[in-house]
């Protein structure tokens, strides 16, 4: 990737972060054949794919297929290359306890987003540290936020969001199979695993190829809440306080 484009990340990012003030910087996903140059492997353990979300803010990763099989729902919904015959069986049996539990119900199943393709690499980087074109933009934030977020999406998308339940994972492929942003309210697992999944965060997934136009949305959108925020505070003051102001009166307060 050339130099002006990660000049340009480097800014995204940093907007980002300064538009939603987000519970980690936001994280870059690559679905890659090839492990991009200067990019470490993975060394070590991962209970599930989702941790890779927060391991990566502290620097790029490569993973391959036996990085995530100690998650066999996470190498189903990313279609990881060559699953082991145990990474498969885990699957069925995963997916039998989830039935006995009625979390998961066998005519649920197929609508769990999937990869459309076959991955050999998954890889992870924060998005203002990033050696290669994202397939999906990962943000972390409050409710507060996600509202802006929702805002953005309804404008550049032209349409609500997906909001996806379990499994947290499935809404990458969902964002990139559709190429529209979706919100991830977690699951159980993503939760237990990552820290950064507090009881107030969700998680965002944004097309690469639109988080410049998101960002500057975003931009855009917070303004409009900050000023329209005091506008209602101050309606409210007046009303509380017995007044009847009308819209005129109350866009003067602002002066």
């Amino acid at each position: 990737m050339a130099t002006e484009d990660m000049t340009d990340f480097t800014e995204i990012a940093e907007k980002l972060e300064s538009t939603l003030q987000l519970a980690q910087p936001p994280i870059a996903v690559g679905l890659t054949d090839e492990i991009p140059e200067g990019v470490a492997e993975f060394e070590g353990h991962a209970a599930a794919g989702c941790q890779f979300w927060e391991k990566a803010a502290h620097g790029p990763i490569a993973t391959s297929t036996p990085d995530h099989e100690l998650c066999a729902i996470g190498v189903h919904t990313h279609q990881m290359a060559d699953p082991s015959e145990t990474c498969k069986s885990e699957l069925v049996e995963v997916l039998g306890v989830l039935g006995e539990l009625d979390y998961v119900r066998d005519s649920d199943v197929p609508r769990i987003p999937v990869m459309s393709r076959v991955v050999k690499h998954a890889v992870y980087a924060p998005l203002k540290q990033l050696p290669f074109a994202p397939a999906a933009v990962l943000l972390f934030a409050n409710t507060a936020a996600g509202l802006i977020i929702a805002e953005a999406v309804e404008q550049v998308d032209e349409g609500p969001p997906p909001a996806l339940g379990r499994p947290a994972c499935a809404a990458i492929p969902q964002t990139i199979n559709s190429g529209r942003a979706t919100l991830s309210l977690g699951c159980c697992g993503a939760r237990a695993y990552i820290d950064v999944m507090q009881d107030d965060i969700a998680m965002w997934v944004i097309p690469g190829d639109k988080i410049a136009t998101f960002t500057e949305q975003l931009a855009s959108l917070a303004k409009a809440n900050q000023i329209l925020s005091r506008f209602h505070t101050l309606r409210r003051e007046d009303v509380d306080s017995g007044n009847l102001p009308s819209v005129e009166k109350s866009l003067s307060r602002l002066q």
